[in-house]
């Protein structure tokens, strides 16, 4: 296992002469990492020290509000199913753009640092978005169809929004673990799985 100690943004007096260095208490594990994504990585990895920013992983769980929303909306629907065209309105959002358009405090820092997150972090965490955003048009339209074929059968509709918002919730709670430093991606027939049971 390949352990890299970097440095840390605050500085220790050594020695007679008053002179600085900087020490890093933390290790951050390199394993995975391919050689020419590992100078970036530590470069952002020290910049985003000190802010909500993952220095695991370089992602910031800001990101996942964009879900609450569309999660909110939808257990919503089956008591005033007029919800449901709002979550119509509700559209993916890229990781950059949702920060270009946030009130993240450091937004521009997590816009920069995405083009350095390594990718055997990104790509589990974008597999998982894909999902999470499948799943969400999957369930506006199971919505709309018990609306339109059952007449809006309210129990129906609870379950359908039940099962959906929790589909969702359940890949977000993945999406947080990749961004606090998961790199264990999951195939197709796990996120299946982990949905349908």
């Amino acid at each position: 296992m390949l352990l890299f100690a970097p440095r840390r943004s605050t500085f220790e007096r050594v020695g007679k002469t008053g002179a600085s260095r900087d020490i890093m208490t933390d290790s951050v594990n390199l394993d995975g990492i391919p050689a020419e994504e590992v100078d970036g990585f530590l470069a952002y990895r020290a910049k985003v020290a000190g802010t909500n920013i993952s220095a695991q992983t370089l992602l910031a769980t800001d990101y996942l509000n964009h879900f609450n929303e569309i999660i909110m909306l939808l257990e919503m629907v089956p008591d005033m199913p007029d919800c449901l065209d709002e979550a119509k309105e509700w559209q993916p959002k890229g990781y950059q753009d949702h920060f270009r358009d946030s009130t993240f405090s450091d937004k521009e820092l997590a816009i920069e640092a995405y083009a350095h997150v390594p990718s055997k972090f990104r790509r589990p965490f974008e597999d998982i978005l894909a999902q999470m955003n499948q799943n969400v048009f999957e369930t506006i339209d199971r919505l709309q169809k018990i609306i339109d074929e059952e007449n809006g059968h309210e129990e129906m509709l609870k379950d359908a929004a039940r099962m959906g918002s929790r589909n969702v919730q359940l890949l977000m709670d993945r999406a947080s673990a990749v961004i606090h430093g998961s790199d264990r991606a999951m195939d197709q027939s796990e996120i299946d799985g982990m949905l349908n049971g």
